[in-house]
């Protein structure tokens, strides 16, 4: 550990930073990222055009929809958009729920 005084606006801080070396650094390894669940073979991806939030899952696990029907609300840089379906089918599946940050190319859904 070494320590520090740091001068913040007039207000002094200790601050202690703890020192490691080479071989202490590479034994802890990041952690990976979670797999993305896997498609149903011929299914329609839909995915997130942008990173966001999901404000609103507006279908569900076998619900039917019409091409251009809204899936989901995205919340991106403060701007609400809408999600539609890119065509006729039945969802196979549901990959993300309201609340979730997605990163652009993040699937949200799969049409079968």
């Amino acid at each position: 550990m070494k320590k520090y005084k740091v001068n913040v606006n007039g207000t002094v801080y200790e601050v202690a930073i703890e020192v490691m070396d080479g071989a202490a650094a590479a034994a802890a390894p990041a952690a990976a990222p979670a797999p993305a669940p896997a498609a149903p073979a011929g299914g329609e991806k839909v995915t997130a055009p942008m990173p966001g939030t999901i404000l609103d899952v507006k279908v569900s696990n076998g619900a039917s929809v019409k091409k251009g029907d809204i899936l989901f609300i995205l919340e991106a840089m403060k701007m609400e958009n809408e999600i539609m379906a890119p065509c006729d089918g039945t969802i196979a599946s549901v990959s993300v729920s309201k609340g979730a940050a997605v990163d652009s190319g993040a699937l949200l859904c799969v049409i079968g």
